[in-house]
């Protein structure tokens, strides 16, 4: 299988009208996985039942936001680990930064290093840009 991908047109960040415009590669969605369809997969590739592992796989994303809540990385094997970043706004004092000067969270994943090798051998196929 390869990767599609197809030809988006850019400007120059920050350039009134967009600047010098170039082409660049952007991947193309062929689909998602949701955890319905997962649990399906799994289920015809192992001995335990539909139910079983939606059991399993809910629990898992309830355990992943209370940890990431209480500040933990959670780490997933081959698959990599998430942790959470803040962003805040600058003061002038240390002592002036406090809750109110965070702004938002995110989740940041971290692919494993059997998951970047992947990412080092994909094929790529481009296809026709709607």
């Amino acid at each position: 299988m390869s990767v599609k991908f197809k030809v988006i047109e850019k400007g120059q960040p920050g350039v009134a009208g967009g600047g010098t415009k170039k082409y660049y590669a952007s991947t193309s969605s062929s689909g998602e996985l949701t955890l319905e369809k997962l649990t399906k997969r799994i289920e015809k590739n192992s001995t335990v039942g539909g139910a079983d592992i939606r059991a399993v796989l809910y629990a898992m994303v309830e355990m992943m936001q209370e940890s990431l809540e209480d500040g933990q990385i959670v780490r997933l094997g081959d698959l990599g680990s998430i942790r959470l970043n803040v962003k805040s706004k600058g003061e002038e004092k240390e002592e002036e930064v406090s809750s109110s000067s965070i702004i938002g969270a995110k989740a940041i994943f971290t692919p494993s290093t059997k998951l970047k090798d992947m990412l080092k051998t994909l094929k790529y196929e481009k296809v026709a840009s709607n």
